[in-house]
């Protein structure tokens, strides 16, 4: 267990985002859960790839559904509901209406 999992009710909030769209096909031998929280380790830790720890599947494994996942856009739907989700339990819009961005320019 590493300090990066997610517990099980975190996974019950967001596992619907990582089923499977189309049911053909071979059945996956590691479950989503635990290539999620591999995906998680690499992030939290900043470790290459190849050198996820012997516990969690396969790098590549990790690495092409990490791939696949953000070509369709499926970490930015998490990112989105989980920031909605925040947003209405501390009695906020769960989309914010407004956005203040602040820049400055500096002579290079």
């Amino acid at each position: 267990m590493y300090q990066s999992n997610l517990s099980d009710q975190q996974w019950s909030e967001i596992e619907h985002f990582f089923r499977r769209s189309d049911p053909r096909g071979a059945k996956s031998i590691h479950s989503k859960q635990t290539i999620v929280n591999a995906i998680l380790y690499v992030v939290e830790t900043g470790c290459q790839w190849r050198l996820l720890p012997r516990d969690f599947p396969p790098w590549q494994t990790v690495y092409d559904h990490y791939r696949r996942w953000n070509q369709r856009g499926i970490w930015q739907e998490v990112l989105d509901f989980l920031n909605a989700r925040t947003g209405v339990k501390e009695g906020k819009k769960a989309f914010p209406s407004d956005a203040i961005v602040d820049s400055q320019s500096v002579k290079t």
